[in-house]
């Protein structure tokens, strides 16, 4: 049976699922789902009751939430561990995951990228405010996670791990605006991380592939 993977196109969540299907070698079907739709399909909310995106579902086993759907395919799948196994850095891992859905992704995604990037490139309009706000929010967020991030080329102990897959998508949306990608470079540790992660083939294979910008709406937009 084929596993289902319904997601948005352009989400960072649906992106860190996608990636972590990938570095296991995962098969699946995608399903795009737009959750910013005015009429997001009934059949999508009867898995979703949020109606956020992405949700796995393999033939009676539906999961939604990003941490819970990779740590699944970890742990259901064969392929590389992407969970460590001794106790501290398996605690490490999820710190910096809960860093990450809890300070990194309003400022990084939601102010940043997409007021600097992402709408501009739709021709929405874009709030230079938020998009400021998620400049002055940054550093304090790449700071901890700085702190935090082994120096031997992973987040955490010496391999890939969900760690690296969670960050990665964002980092990949903040540092396409050039001020989030001049930010990024004063933290050493996250710096070098970023230099050989975003080579990674499954995060390139799987990066989305975002619109171009309208010329006439690009000097008004941020």
């Amino acid at each position: 049976m084929t596993i289902q993977l319904y997601g948005y196109q352009y989400s960072v969540y649906a992106w860190i699922a996608r990636l972590a299907m990938h570095e296991k070698g995962i098969s699946y079907e995608w399903v795009e789902v737009n959750p910013f739709a005015k009429d997001v399909p009934a059949d999508y909310l009867a898995m979703h009751p949020f109606g956020r995106v992405p949700t796995l579902v393999n033939g009676d086993f539906v999961l939604f939430e990003t941490s819970a759907i990779t740590r699944y395919v970890d742990e259901a799948f064969q392929g590389p561990r992407l969970q460590p196994i001794k106790p501290e850095d398996r605690g490490r891992l999820s710190q910096i995951i809960s860093i990450i859905d809890s300070y990194a992704y309003w400022p990084l995604v939601r102010q940043v990228f997409s007021h600097g990037v992402f709408r501009p490139r739709l021709g929405h309009p874009a709030d230079p405010i938020e998009y400021q706000r998620g400049l002055e929010a940054a550093p304090l967020v790449l700071r901890a996670l700085d702190q935090l991030a082994n120096e031997d080329g992973f987040l955490v102990a010496d391999s890939l791990s969900l760690a690296d897959i969670h960050l990665a998508p964002m980092i990949g949306y903040f540092t396409s605006d050039p001020s989030g990608e001049n930010l990024l470079k004063q933290y050493h540790r996250l710096s070098n991380w970023w230099s050989a992660m975003s080579l990674e083939k499954h995060l390139v294979d799987t990066k989305p592939v975002l619109p171009e910008a309208p010329q006439t709406n690009l000097s008004k937009s941020v």
